[in-house]
């Protein structure tokens, strides 16, 4: 895939800019401030239908502007996609595929494209909520319709949280509180989707985390991804990797028996103390955790590892051709010998796009083609 051309309006520090982009690399070039991470960041939401910088979408308006406008052209291959999203500060969001209106999470059907940003060291040094979004994002591109899955979750968890808050304030005992069984059973059945699809994906990462790894960081350090489930933990004998071989409960029986073993304690704090929302994403290298025990730089590459891992992944299964890489002020940060490593691995990529506040940052590879920021004003490419 490749993004050919990117209109904003209203857009972050933008009020109107156009762009084109090429086949292979291109470099964003400003200084810090002036917006080439805005632009990077218009063009991931067209795949990830969200900011990576912040949790909601006003943010994203322009100071003054009711809406923002993100359009882009895509090409696949020999066809021609438009893609436009209408980003609202109130109300709803609005998306278009060549002029047809679709929903804004269908938008992942046609967009796909990778991030990495020195914020992405949340995800292997932050707490669970960054690892679990990681995760979510990269199985909604495979799969759009988990989305809605999600969506769902997080709908009906919110129902029976303000259940169990009522409960606790009229001080119901959880066997007079029959409506709570019913939420169990819908928390139950999209929960264990959810739990089910991240499980399998830890298990297809595992080999790309292992070569990007060892790719970025010139070691095997044996990078492991393992989910930390909350429904084990609530239930101990429950855990398959304690049970003897072909007696581990199917996922859906442990989420049931922990929801049943935590009730009392959730009616006393009025919260739901099991399910994917409280689960955990554990990165180790060399067999211990990353989050508390890896250098910085070991910490850099296994955040930039899990990227790659997930570029890998969506080029493996596409049909639209390679994602496209987007490495926002990466350089950086990275030594000399990482720097050149990334540089073979990026240059692989049918597209890449990269952002620096220093142009000579960006390994020779990479700087193909150069386009200059200013204060929310693109300036006219210029070859490298």
């Amino acid at each position: 895939m490749i993004v050919e051309q990117v209109s904003l309006a209203d857009f972050r520090n933008y009020m109107r800019a156009d762009v084109s982009f090429g086949a292979g690399p291109t470099v964003l070039v400003g200084r810090n401030g002036q917006g080439k991470t805005n632009l990077a960041e218009a063009i991931v939401y067209l795949s990830a239908v969200g900011s990576h910088r912040v949790s909601t979408d006003a943010p994203l308006v322009r100071e003054g502007a009711d809406a923002a406008i993100v359009r882009a052209r895509l090409a696949h291959g020999d066809r021609r996609v438009q893609l436009e999203v209408q980003i609202n500060k109130q109300g709803a969001n609005r998306a278009r595929v060549n002029g047809a209106a679709i929903k804004t999470a269908e938008l992942a059907r046609y967009a796909q494209v990778v991030l990495f940003a020195p914020e992405d060291l949340q995800i292997v040094r932050g707490d669970p909520s960054a690892r679990r979004r990681f995760a979510d994002t990269l199985l909604v591109q495979r799969s759009p319709r988990l989305a809605g899955v999600l969506a769902d979750y997080d709908r009906v968890l919110r129902q029976r949280n303000a259940l169990l808050k009522s409960a606790r304030a009229r001080g119901v005992r959880g066997d007079a509180l029959a409506t709570l069984d019913v939420w169990d059973d819908k928390l139950c059945a999209l929960g264990t989707e959810i739990l089910e699809a991240r499980i399998r994906l830890t298990d297809e990462l595992s080999r790309p985390l292992a070569h990007a790894y060892a790719s970025i960081a010139g070691a095997d350090h044996d990078p492991r991804l393992d989910w930390a489930l909350s429904i084990r933990s609530a239930d101990p004998e429950a855990d398959p990797a304690s049970a003897p071989e072909g007696t581990a409960a199917p996922a859906a029986d442990q989420f049931r028996a922990a929801l049943a073993a935590a009730r009392t304690a959730e009616l006393e704090r009025g919260v739901t103390l099991v399910g994917p929302h409280r689960d955990d994403l554990v990165v180790r290298i060399k067999g211990l955790p990353v989050r508390g025990y890896a250098s910085h730089g070991e910490s850099w590459s296994t955040a930039l590892a899990l990227r790659l891992a997930s570029a890998e992944l969506l080029r493996a299964q596409s049909t639209l051709g390679d994602p496209v890489l987007v490495l926002d002020d990466v350089f950086a940060e990275l030594d000399a010998d990482r720097r050149v490593r990334l540089a073979e691995v990026a240059g692989s990529y049918e597209q890449t796009i990269v952002t620096a506040a220093v142009e000579e940052d960006v390994p020779v590879a990479l700087r193909a083609r150069t386009v200059r920021i200013e204060a929310g004003t693109i300036r006219e490419p210029a070859d490298a």
